[in-house]
């Protein structure tokens, strides 16, 4: 498993954390020199607030634990491609890389709609690595709004189908 794949693991773990709160499963880890330094799901429907995703969230953490705005070396990994108020935060934040799981048709802001995080006529720009573990991330959405209708859940692929050993359950 490469480093993309590992810290996209944390995201996802991250993800079945908001998914346990019956939030929409998106997750997010912010690394910096090999450690993480932030997490964050989302939350906007226990929270009640329409900027609680999880790329806001672990940037808030990372700032803090950075004791800057500037995060300056950092990864971050989200599961979904982020939306435009997210994409906005990643290039304020100066996040020197993002990568994330699975492309958002509907608000995706790094290359499906647009890409904000890597526009020119921005102050700054973030290297981007899109697809790590997309199908997983991808199957997490999946099966949370085929049972929010109702419907049975895709087929799980094994764990070992993927190349990947244990569980990623907390």
């Amino acid at each position: 498993m490469d480093q993309h794949e590992l810290w996209m693991e944390e995201a996802i773990r991250e993800a079945k954390k908001a998914e346990a709160l019956r939030e929409v499963p998106i997750g997010a880890v912010i690394v910096k020199d090999g450690r993480i330094i932030a997490r964050g799901h989302n939350l906007r429907e226990t929270s009640l607030d329409p900027t609680a995703h999880a790329e806001m969230i672990a940037i808030r953490e990372a700032s803090e634990a950075l004791g800057a705005w500037r995060l300056l070396d950092c990864t971050l990994y989200v599961t979904l491609e982020p939306c435009p108020m997210c994409a906005g935060a990643i290039v304020q934040s100066r996040v020197k890389t993002v990568v994330y799981g699975t492309p958002d048709p509907k608000a995706g802001c790094a290359g499906t709609l647009m890409n904000l995080v890597q526009e020119d006529r921005f102050n700054h720009r973030a290297e981007l690595v899109e697809g790590v573990l997309r199908e997983r991330c991808a199957a997490l959405l999946t099966d949370f709004f085929r049972g929010l209708r109702g419907k049975a859940p895709a087929p799980a692929v094994p764990a070992a189908a993927e190349g990947e050993c244990g569980s990623t359950e907390d």
